[in-house]
């Protein structure tokens, strides 16, 4: 029958759209604590787990080596805005390392913020700088320059850097990661298809270091502390991720991925979050995280209040008159 409808659009008082979609919640252990939809077939993460791909940046030294803070740490868990600060990061990044510009590999693409966008154009055009990926592809560049090792070619599957990515999502998800569920991300890394269950089980090992080694436990806890610091250099000016983790600070990890997918951990509870949604739609998606995070999270009534807007956010016209709402459905329980 497919997956369950998970959030209805409505239009005045009629439902005008209907999103589907899977969720898994899981802890460290595997086991699991909700499922809703198939959680067992793979589906890309995305761009949701790039904090787990930024791992070995804090495990091989590198951070370390070049004096990152909080900022370059959460620039490289990051899907920016592309905002003057989240460029001014990365090109510092880069410089650690002796580079520039030119040793990214991401492409380029107009800043994400509207703002950030129009003053760029009043100046020049977008470069790599801007993409959305660029603090991970900078962290990327960092863990080859700090090895010593060539960084040429790191977005490739069999260069050292990806194969090492590839290793920390195996040993997180509990998966094998083989060729025939590999495919390029929009940023040109490899972006590995795996079910929800295990990106859930990821997420609650990373969220509470159990199961990991000590050195590992250490890196995903200064991973998260930088992203509860520096919630705006995850995502940028009023977006879920930068809002939900400014309202919850440590409580709470979320990431957003491309085409519906949605990642978090709930370190407290010990509990890992998967969301896609069936047709790529990230404002149901994002409704769905706060759903679960309201119901798995103790909160105060300013903070419940808070989720409220984003669990039931209201649609707007150009004129800004109210017609309509996401609501959440019931297949949540």
């Amino acid at each position: 029958m497919g997956n369950p409808v998970l959030v209805e659009v409505l239009r005045g008082s009629l439902v005008e759209s209907r999103h589907r979609g899977a969720v898994a919640i899981v802890d460290a252990a595997g086991a699991t604590v909700m499922a809703v939809g198939d959680v067992t077939v793979p589906v890309f993460p995305r761009s949701a787990v790039k904090a787990l791909q930024a791992l070995p940046l804090v495990e091989s030294g590198a951070a370390d080596r070049y004096g990152f803070g909080d900022e370059e740490l959460a620039l490289a868990c990051s899907s920016h805005s592309g905002e003057p600060g989240h460029v001014a990061v990365v090109n510092r990044m880069l410089a650690k390392a002796g580079l520039d510009v030119t040793a990214l590999s991401c492409g380029a693409h107009w800043p994400m913020n509207q703002a950030a966008a129009f003053a760029l154009a009043e100046t020049g055009a977008p470069s790599a700088l801007h993409n959305n990926c660029s603090g991970k592809h900078a962290g990327f560049l960092c863990v080859a320059c700090g090895q010593g090792i060539d960084h040429m070619g790191y977005w490739l599957p069999d260069h050292p850097v990806q194969k090492t990515v590839r290793g920390v999502l195996e040993e997180l998800a509990d998966a094998v990661l083989s060729p025939e569920c590999r495919a390029i991300d929009g940023c040109s890394v490899p972006t590995w298809a795996i079910p929800l269950k295990g990106l859930a089980r990821a997420f609650a090992r990373f969220g509470s270091g159990t199961g990991l080694s000590r050195e590992r436990a250490a890196a995903a806890a200064r991973l998260r502390a930088a992203c509860a610091q520096k919630p705006c250099h995850v995502a940028g000016t009023g977006r879920f991720c930068t809002e939900i983790m400014k309202l919850l600070g440590a409580r709470a990890f979320v990431k957003t991925g491309a085409e519906g997918m949605y990642c978090g951990a709930l370190p407290e509870q010990g509990l890992g979050i998967a969301i896609k949604c069936d047709d790529g739609g990230g404002r149901a998606s994002e409704a769905v995280m706060a759903a679960i995070i309201a119901r798995f999270l103790p909160l105060e009534p300013a903070e419940r209040a808070a989720l409220a807007g984003f669990i039931h956010p209201v649609l707007r016209n150009w004129n800004g008159f109210e017609v309509g709402g996401l609501s959440v459905t019931d297949a949540l329980g």
